[in-house]
């Protein structure tokens, strides 16, 4: 069973978990919508040599739950942000919302995020590609995790494919890694098209990802 962290993001709990003891860089895991971090690191990541860690977004898992919804995913790029900050430079897996938070972490902390793998998963297709029509949503209290207004909110979140293309240049341009972001969803919504058409992006299995960014 994974031990658990807990980080501050302004009023929220933040939990961490460590998976798997290791030497070396850590792995962190970024889940989709409406998942949680898993008990045991997973197979695919036998082979990593340095410890296996997976966050909880906010309202997720044992992370804090705060009322009256308002999520986007840049509160969950904050709470990878808050995450780096207490490993250090790592390597990300993110699977659907999680591999979206991974693309915006890889270009935000370039030189914290050691490869970003971007993986499919719930919340990978995200809403429209531009504004829409406003609409409100109201969920009663109490709320629980998986958070109902985070299910609303982030399955509507714009992901325009010109916003996403902008975190590869900014990773390329100052990771110093030749393929900072590696590809291996095989669902490709407009903006992780987008991704895959941009230089310094590399396209393979998940296996393939994780050797080569352990080489790193």
């Amino acid at each position: 069973m994974s031990t658990i962290t807990f980080l501050t993001h302004n009023k929220i709990q933040l939990a961490l978990h460590l998976l798997r003891a290791g030497s070396g860089r850590p792995l962190l895991l970024l889940h989709g919508l409406g998942e949680q971090s898993p008990a045991d690191a997973p197979a695919w990541a036998a082979d990593w040599p340095g410890p296996v860690h997976a966050l909880d977004f906010t309202g997720h898992g044992a992370s804090t739950v705060p009322m009256g919804g308002g999520y986007s995913a840049e509160t969950m790029l904050a709470d990878a942000d808050i995450a780096l900050a207490q490993l250090g430079p790592a390597t990300l897996v993110g699977r659907g919302l999680g591999a979206y938070v991974a693309l915006m972490v890889a270009g935000a902390r370039p030189l914290l995020v050691r490869g970003a793998v971007l993986c499919d998963g719930p919340g990978l297709w995200g809403g429209a590609t531009g504004p829409t029509s406003t609409s409100f949503h109201s969920v009663d209290p109490p709320y629980g995790a998986p958070d109902p207004n985070a299910l609303i909110d982030l399955s509507r979140d714009l992901r325009p494919p010109d916003y996403a293309g902008l975190f590869v240049r900014m990773a390329l341009e100052h990771s110093g890694l030749a393929e900072p972001i590696a590809v291996t969803g095989i669902v490709r919504p407009p903006w992780l098209a987008a991704v895959v058409d941009e230089v310094g992006v590399l396209t393979c299995s998940l296996a393939e990802a994780i050797a080569t960014y352990a080489a790193v």
